[in-house]
C-alpha cells in the first residue's frame, strides 16, 4: 500500500556535500529497499571508487502494511479465497546495503539525492524530464530491471494545469467583465488570477518528482506542505494511460496507477499528471513488468525447499541471473471497424443523449439569465396561440425522436473512437476515446471471467457487450469494458482469443419460474385496470390493460433468459430481459454458494443459486432453479465444498 506524509510527518534532512577527494559521480539514489546502487558515469576506464556505507538520511522509508484481503460471506464457502489477491508479509521491506559488483563490475557510491530542488546531471538530460515526445520503443531487457534516476513531469505541465483551472473559472470570469464594464478593476484581477494560476503551475512542475525503485514507486509533490507517497511495486494492481484533448495537443498524458491496499474495497492510487506521452508508455510497461518479476520471486521465496518441487517448479530466477525480460509480445485482438459504430444507436443510455444535452442547455440558461429567461418564456407562452404551440411542441417531439439515433452514434463514436484490445506483457489493454484517450491495462491473472451484456434493440441485431470479471478493479462499469457493441459471433471469436469462451450448453429452469415472472409483469397491471374500470376511469383502465398485455411477451423473455450450466472449466450464469446478463467465471474463481428461497418459491421447489466469486460483482445468481437439480449443480462443480453438507441416506445424522 502507499504511505503518505505531509509537512512535520517526516523532516527532509539536507544532502551532505561530496568530499572533494572523490570522483564526481551520478545516478539517482538508492531506491529503500533496493539491492542495487546506481551506476557511475564520468569515470576513466578501469577506474573504481570505494563503496562506502548509505547514511541514513539517504534511504526513503516506507511504510506497506497489508491486512488480508475481505471475503464474501456465503452459507458454504471453500477454506480460502481463491478469487482475491494473494496476501502480502505486513511491514515494508527493509533498506538493505548495496549489493557486492560482479566480476568485471566497478563498484558503485550511493549518491545523494535531492528531491526539492533542481535536478543534477546523473548522466544525461533525460533526468530532467523534459519529456520531449518521440517515438515510442519498447524498453530493452536493461532498461526495464535496471535502477532509474529521479525523475519529473513534462515541462508543459506548467500550462495544462492552469488551463484546467482556467475552465472551472470561466463562466465567473465571463461575467465579472460583462458586469464590470471591462474597468481596470475587473480586468486587473483577471490578470492576476492568470499570474496566479501561471506561477501555481510553475511551482508544481518544479516540486513534482517520481522514481521507480527495484521493488517500490515513490512520488514527491508540494513547496510548503511537501508529500512522499511510496508504493510497493508489488501491490500494483493497474496502470492507466489517460489523454484529454487538451494533454493530446501538447503531447502528454495522466498516469494513474491503481494499488492494493490490503482490503476490498480501499486503493492507494498515486497519479502523475502531463507525462510525456512516451515516457507514459515506457512508464507502464516498466511498472508492470517489475511487479510480475516481484511477483515471480517471491513465489520462489515460498517455495520450501524439500517439498517435492523440482527446479522447473520453481518461480524465481536462480542466483546471480537476471529475472527473464519478454520481449514486445504485442498481440492484436480487436481493431474496431467503421460499421460498429451505427450500433450505438441500439444502446438505450446513448439514445437519451438528445434529453441529456437539453437538460445542460437548461441549466446553463437558467444560471446565466436566471428570472429574465423565465419571464421571456412565460409571456410567449401566454400570448401564443394555443394551436401553434401545439404544433410547436408536435414538431419539436418529432425532431427529438429523429435525432435520438443520431445523437446516441455520434455520442458513441466519440467515446469509443477507435477502439483497441490488445495483450501485451501478460495483461489485456483497452484502449479508446476520441477527445479523450483512455488506455485501461487489466492484468490477466487478476481477470477471472466475462460477461456478455445486451437489452431487447441489440438482442434485435444479435449484438453484445464485453465485460471483464477482475478482481479487486475500482469503476469496473468503465474499467473493465473488453468489447463495445458489436455482432455476438465477433465478440465471441475475441473471448476465445483473449481469454476462454464456455463451451457447455444453458440449463432451462423449471416451468414454474415462467408462471411466477408472468405473475409479476401481468398481474399487478391487471389488478390495476379492474379497479380502475370499477371506479369509472376508463382512460387510466385502458393503459393499465395495456401495459398488462405488454407484460406478457417481457414475462416470457425474462423466464427464456433464464440459464446456468457448466462446461468443466467454467460455470455460466444468465438473468435478465431489459437488461441482461451472462456472466462465466472459471471454477477457481467459485469461493462459495449460497441458496435463498422465498415463501413463495417453496411450494414451487424452487430457490436463487448464487455462485459467490472473489472478484466482479462479488456473486452472480441463477434465479428460480429447481432447488434439487441445483444442489446437484453445485456439488458437480465443487464437489470438495458442497458435498460435506450434504445428507448420505444411510449414515447417522452427525447434528447432535
Amino acid at each position: 500500500m502507499g504511505t503518505e506524509h505531509g509537512e512535520g510527518a517526516h523532516e527532509q534532512r539536507p544532502d551532505p556535500e561530496p568530499p572533494s577527494d572523490r570522483a564526481d559521480t551520478s545516478g539517482g539514489w538508492v531506491a529503500p529497499g533496493s539491492t542495487s546502487a546506481p551506476h557511475l558515469t564520468g569515470h576513466a576506464a578501469g577506474s573504481t571508487v570505494p563503496d562506502r556505507p548509505a547514511a541514513p538520511e539517504e534511504h526513503g522509508f516506507a511504510s506497506a502494511e497489508a491486512t488480508g484481503p475481505s471475503t464474501r460471506s456465503g452459507d458454504v464457502r471453500s477454506p480460502t479465497d481463491r478469487g482475491a489477491e494473494p496476501p502480502h508479509a505486513q511491514g515494508a521491506s527493509p533498506a538493505g546495503p548495496p549489493s557486492a559488483p560482479t566480476d568485471g563490475q566497478a563498484p558503485h557510491q550511493a549518491a545523494s539525492r535531492d528531491w526539492w530542488g533542481p535536478p543534477r546531471e546523473r548522466g544525461g538530460p533525460d533526468l530532467a524530464g523534459s519529456g520531449a515526445p518521440g517515438p515510442w520503443e519498447a524498453p530493452s531487457a536493461e532498461s526495464l530491471l535496471a535502477p532509474e534516476r529521479v525523475r519529473r513531469t513534462s515541462p508543459r505541465s506548467m500550462v495544462v494545469g492552469p488551463i484546467n483551472q482556467l475552465k472551472g473559472l470561466l463562466v465567473p470570469i465571463a461575467a465579472g467583465l460583462l458586469l464590470g464594464g471591462f474597468n481596470a478593476w475587473v480586468l486587473g484581477a483577471t490578470g492576476a488570477t492568470v499570474v496566479v494560476l501561471l506561477v501555481g503551475g510553475f511551482v508544481t512542475w518544479r516540486t513534482t518528482r517520481y522514481e521507480v525503485g527495484e521493488d517500490r514507486l515513490e512520488i514527491r509533490k508540494g513547496l510548503i506542505r511537501r508529500s512522499r507517497r511510496t508504493i510497493p511495486l508489488e501491490r500494483v494492481r493497474g496502470v492507466d494511460v489517460t489523454s484529454t484533448l487538451l494533454h493530446r495537443l501538447l503531447g502528454v498524458a495522466v498516469v494513474h496507477i491503481e494499488a492494493a491496499a490490503g482490503s476490498a474495497t480501499a486503493t492507494e492510487d498515486g497519479k502523475l499528471d502531463a507525462v510525456a506521452a512516451d515516457e507514459a508508455e515506457r512508464l507502464r510497461r516498466v511498472l508492470l513488468h517489475r511487479k510480475a518479476v516481484l511477483a515471480g520471486q517471491e513465489a520462489g521465496h515460498r517455495a520450501a525447499p524439500g517439498a517435492g518441487a523440482g527446479p522447473a517448479e520453481t518461480a524465481g530466477p536462480a542466483e546471480g541471473q537476471a529475472p527473464p525480460v519478454p520481449d514486445d509480445d504485442t498481440v492484436t485482438y480487436f481493431a474496431m471497424p467503421r460499421s460498429w459504430y451505427l450500433y450505438g444507436a441500439l444502446s438505450l443510455g446513448y439514445l437519451l443523449t438528445p434529453f441529456a444535452v437539453l437538460a445542460t442547455l437548461f441549466g446553463t440558461v437558467q444560471q446565466t439569465a436566471g428570472d429574465r429567461a423565465n419571464d421571456v418564456v412565460v409571456d410567449w407562452l401566454t400570448t401564443s396561440d394555443r394551436g401553434f404551440l401545439l404544433m410547436v411542441a408536435l414538431v419539436f417531439a418529432g425532431v427529438l425522436v429523429l435525432l435520438m439515433p443520431v445523437f446516441a452514434v455520434v455520442s458513441y463514436a466519440l467515446t469509443h473512437w477507435g477502439f483497441s484490445l490488445r495483450g501485451r506483457d501478460g495483461s489485456l489493454v483497452a484502449e479508446r476515446g476520441l477527445f479523450t484517450r483512455r488506455s485501461v491495462t487489466l492484468e490477466r491473472r487478476r481477470i477471472r471471467g466475462y460477461e456478455l451484456l445486451d437489452n431487447p434493440l441489440e438482442r434485435t441485431r444479435g449484438a453484445v457487450r464485453l465485460r471483464a470479471v477482475v478482481t479487486g478493479l475500482g469503476d469496473a462499469a468503465n474499467r473493465a469494458v473488453l468489447l463495445p457493441i458489436g455482432p455476438r459471433t465477433a465478440v465471441e471469436g475475441v473471448v476465445d482469443q483473449a481469454l476462454a469462451l464456455f463451451g457447455g450448453a444453458l440449463k432451462r429452469h423449471p416451468v414454474a419460474a415462467l408462471f411466477r415472472r408472468l405473475t409479476r409483469s401481468v398481474l399487478p397491471f391487471a389488478l390495476l385496470a379492474a379497479v380502475a374500470a370499477a371506479l369509472g376511469a376508463e382512460w387510466l383502465a385502458v393503459a393499465c390493460l395495456a401495459l398488462a398485455v405488454l407484460g406478457i411477451p417481457l414475462g416470457v423473455d425474462r423466464y427464456r433468459s433464464l440459464g446456468h450450466g457448466y462446461d468443466g472449466e467454467r460455470v455460466s450464469v444468465r438473468s435478465g430481459s431489459l437488461s441482461r446478463s451472462q456472466a462465466t467465471v472459471e471454477r477457481s474463481a467459485v469461493i462459495g454458494w449460497t441458496w435463498t428461497q422465498t415463501l413463495f418459491q417453496r411450494g414451487s421447489s424452487l430457490a436463487d443459486l448464487q455462485v459467490t466469486v472473489g472478484a466482479g460483482a462479488g456473486g452472480y445468481t441463477a434465479q428460480d432453479a429447481s432447488l434439487e437439480e441445483s444442489v446437484a449443480f453445485a456439488a458437480g462443480v465443487t464437489p470438495e465444498m458442497v458435498r460435506p453438507f450434504l445428507e448420505v441416506p444411510g449414515t447417522p445424522d452427525r447434528r447432535g
